[in-house]
């Protein structure tokens, strides 16, 4: 049967226009799944950064370990002035939106977590690039506001078993106990050297063999993110 051009224009026009309705529902229904999954990521990653694994534990229960240990958050700006006291206000601020602003306009998140010890460590989140993409993790800091207490690093599409590394435990790990301010209380960041850093080097850590360009890109980022709450963490050092 042959049809005319007429019925085939039609029926595809028709048939577009079932797919794509068919899709936008399929789209806003899976939406609160979606947002539920990235919300439950951020936590995760949060909880990492104080060195607190959640890989094992159901998705739904990471939500109870979240509120269990991060009570607070509040957001800073390069002033070192906190703007923003409502925890549920920051925990959906990005990172990657705030770098699109001008410095001075950017809000800044701050997560706490009070461990039951009582002791508490501050947590900032970072964004940058590496060779091929983005990357972006957390920091989490002593009380001294200076000294390391743990990361986590995550990337979109480095290169696997080099720059990728960036996201392993032991690459991480050798950030922890390190410090960002010298002994007069200037801001050095963290500095990734190829070939390896001295061991009592307190501000530098091993770049990863043959993934160099990401571990800049990690030193970059790191430098760049934290500059913006050395204001905050100067004032908390004097208090």
């Amino acid at each position: 049967m042959v049809h005319s051009n007429k019925y085939i224009l039609v029926y595809s026009v028709v048939m577009v226009v079932v797919v794509a309705v068919s899709l936008t529902i399929v789209a806003v229904q899976l939406k609160p799944a979606q947002d539920d999954n990235i919300r439950i990521e951020k936590m995760q990653n949060i909880l990492s950064s104080v060195n607190i694994s959640t890989s094992e534990i159901p998705k739904k229960e990471v939500i109870n370990v979240y509120n269990k240990f991060v009570k607070r958050a509040f957001a800073v700006n390069m002033k070192g002035d906190i703007i923003e006291s409502h925890t549920e206000k920051v925990f959906p601020i990005e990172m990657a939106n705030e770098l699109k602003k001008a410095p001075e306009d950017q809000i800044l998140p701050i997560f706490v977590a009070t461990f039951e010890n009582g002791d508490s460590a501050f947590i900032v989140p970072l964004r940058g690039k590496g060779l091929w993409g983005s990357i972006w993790g957390y920091m989490s800091f002593k009380p001294d506001f200076n000294t390391i207490l743990g990361c986590v690093y995550d990337h979109k599409s480095e290169t696997p078993g080099l720059g990728a590394e960036i996201n392993t435990e032991w690459f991480q790990k050798y950030f922890f106990g390190k410090s960002i301010f010298d002994e007069q209380k200037e801001f050095t960041s963290i500095n990734i050297i190829k070939g390896g850093a001295k061991d009592d080097d307190p501000h530098g850590v091993d770049a990863i063999s043959g993934g160099t360009i990401t571990s800049k890109g990690v030193e970059k980022m790191l430098r760049d993110n934290l500059a913006g709450y050395v204001a905050y963490f100067k004032k908390q050092m004097k208090s």
